[in-house]
């Protein structure tokens, strides 16, 4: 089974965390804290997602600097859906 991480955050998905579409439909793609009624939550650049998502990485990973983060989310972000064609 493959696990799904959000096209914006990258955060891992389970079934609570899923956003809703403007239909109320639920988002295969984004999670709630990303996504509402089919809209971002945030007009952010890819960089400055990636200075929110360091401080919940590290949370969450025991051991993990901030430079660590950093660097990893520097390096996946642009894989996602959200942030493929941009460049900052």
């Amino acid at each position: 089974m493959s696990e799904s991480y959000c096209q914006s955050c990258g955060m891992p998905m389970t079934d609570e965390l899923y956003g809703r579409e403007k239909d109320g439909s639920i988002s295969k793609e984004y999670c709630r804290y990303c996504i509402s009624e089919g809209t971002f939550t945030a007009d952010v650049t890819m960089e400055e997602m990636i200075e929110f998502c360091v401080p919940h990485m590290t949370a969450g990973n025991p051991g993990m600097s901030s430079t660590e983060a950093g660097a990893l989310l520097r390096t996946s972000f642009p894989t996602l859906k959200r942030w493929k064609s941009s460049k900052s």
